[in-house]
């Protein structure tokens, strides 16, 4: 199957350049419909969905490939290469924005930048390192998940969204994680809170722009500077927005710093 079908994947502008738009941990394409069209008037435009999200080919999910990070970053290189993307920009939120990590070290022509949204290299604390949660906590949290699915989706994701003040963003994740397949959410759960890609982090030769809310419960700020500090051509830009998913909360803030970055 094509991975632009198995993908579900999206173009949009008519730029020379092309900008990929890559979603976190139980969403899908449609978290950036408010910061995407920005970028139609100066870059093509892609959007996508990973295996076992959105409209994504669910039949094309395999537990192996996708027991850790490296099986998403190796379809991005292979969307990259069938839509011919030589010195793009890639915004990846969240757990994708290590696997645009990932991906731009194994093809270096794809991406000359990248904006990593909400990123983390590690959940878990280690030492030395504050990823902001304990073992115990992730352990339980993806506990909670495989013997509730629907039940952790409502707790959880106004949680991570923030703005309580605006329920209607918590709701909408809410409707987003209980759309996932809920043996492929807990697997990519487990996939994304136990990774640790702190090491990939070294050597990367596109610049980067780390985009950081100054209230994360996923990645505090300090998990935005730690991954700005290993990054040796990077800026970070901590944005005045609460929660998780700025591209949701804060969608001007967020095409602002990229367009003052690109």
């Amino acid at each position: 199957m094509s991975v632009l079908v198995r993908n579900n994947v999206k173009l949009a502008g008519n730029g020379s350049r092309s900008m990929v738009f890559a979603h976190g941990f139980g969403c899908d394409q449609n978290m950036w419909r408010f910061v995407a069209p920005a970028f139609e008037d100066s870059f093509r435009t892609v959007l996508f969905d990973n295996v076992g999200a959105g409209g994504s080919d669910l039949s094309a999910f395999s537990p192996a490939k996708y027991s850790d990070l490296q099986g998403y970053a190796d379809d991005i290189v292979e969307l990259g290469h069938a839509l011919d993307i030589k010195g793009g920009v890639f915004v990846g939120h969240s757990v994708s924005a290590m696997t645009g990590v990932l991906a731009a070290k194994m093809a270096p022509e794809l991406f000359e930048s990248l904006v990593l949204v909400g990123p983390s290299p590690r959940y878990i604390d280690d030492d030395g390192y504050t990823g902001g949660f304990s073992a115990e906590q992730i352990e339980e949290l993806l506990d909670f998940l495989d013997s509730n699915h629907m039940g952790w989706s409502a707790a959880m994701a106004p949680a991570i969204m923030g703005n309580p003040d605006r329920p209607e963003l918590g709701e909408e994740l809410t409707n987003s994680f209980c759309r996932t397949d809920p043996e492929i959410a807990k697997h990519f759960a487990r996939t994304t809170f136990m990774s640790d890609n702190r090491e990939d982090l070294q050597g990367l030769q596109a610049r980067a722009l780390v985009l950081q809310c100054k209230e994360d419960v996923i990645a505090p700020v300090g998990v935005g500077e730690y991954v700005h500090e290993q990054l040796s051509n990077s800026k970070l830009v901590i944005l005045d927005a609460t929660g998780h998913c700025p591209n949701l909360s804060a969608p001007d803030a967020v095409i602002k710093a990229i367009r003052e970055f690109v």
